[in-house]
């Protein structure tokens, strides 16, 4: 059995256990292997993370596939763990864009991805419905295709772009459910009650939950709890490592001072860690 399929096949099974999981998102190798050396059993992406790391905005169309998919790569390369990685929109519109970005995914190494319904557009952020499933339907098929286990995740997006409709939420996470995904996810869910709502509304399929969003204090355990399978954390321990960064560089300009070292990992520590 190859390397990409033992992974595939660990992925999946996580999904498949009792409990909850966390899989942590990397922004680069350097974040990858830090994140594998703690114990996580697996790593996703971010596409924000990468979009900040290279000077840009997030969800504005400014990291193209061939961005997201060589920085995909080497997270991969980096650890022995299964990663997953965020696939925006599927980087085009047409189911056709969807199922190609699946193939491209899988061909570096990748053993899962997400697939969501925002456009990318302002003027209309979510996709019509039916344009929606159908773009699901296509990864799907995309996915079933290759020669290991993909674990596709749909993703819902309306809670991020103001559209704070659950009933609408759940009727697309149950339509891209019967479309065969395997993981759904709609970021944005802050609650313990709709958290439930949605985790009962799709069950038995495994649901994955953002957390590291400011507010919302919900443990593993109460997740857990709730019938959470997965938990992501998105874009957050990028934020924290930039927001360490301005508080260092403030210090600098504001108080002359620099005792923000004392907060940082010991030069020898990383060292090692990078040297393994």
């Amino acid at each position: 059995m190859d390397v990409q399929t033992l992974r595939g096949e660990a992925f999946k099974a996580l999904h498949e256990r009792d409990g909850a999981f966390v899989v942590a998102n990397a922004w680069d190798a350097g974040s990858a292997r830090l994140l594998a050396s703690l114990g996580f059993d697996a790593l996703a992406t971010t596409s924000a993370g990468l979009a900040f790391s290279l000077g840009r905005p997030d969800a504005e169309g400014a990291l193209s596939v061939e961005d997201v998919l060589g920085n995909a790569a080497s997270i991969v390369e980096a650890t022995a763990l299964p990663v997953t990685a965020d696939l925006e929109n599927g980087f085009g519109d047409t189911p056709q864009d969807c199922a190609a970005s699946i193939r491209r995914a899988a061909e570096v190494g990748l053993v899962g991805g997400s697939i969501e319904d925002a456009s990318g557009r302002s003027e209309a952020p979510i996709y019509d419905f039916q344009q929606s499933v159908e773009r699901v339907q296509a990864a799907v098929q995309a996915a079933s295709e290759l020669a290991f286990p993909f674990t596709l995740c749909a993703r819902a997006e309306n809670l991020l772009h103001g559209r704070i409709d659950l009933a609408d939420t759940i009727k697309r996470l149950q339509a891209y459910a019967e479309a065969g995904a395997d993981v759904l996810y709609a970021p944005g869910l802050s609650t313990a009650q709709d958290i439930r709502s949605v985790v009962q509304a799709l069950a038995p399929r495994p649901v994955n939950v953002l957390m590291g969003m400011a507010g919302v204090t919900l443990t593993v355990q109460q997740l857990q709890d709730l019938g959470v399978r997965r938990i992501s954390v998105g874009s957050s321990m990028a934020r924290v490592a930039f927001g360490a960064l301005l508080r260092a560089g403030l210090e600098i300009r504001e108080r002359g001072t620099f005792t923000y070292g004392e907060q940082g990992m010991p030069f020898t520590e990383l060292n090692d860690l990078f040297r393994r």
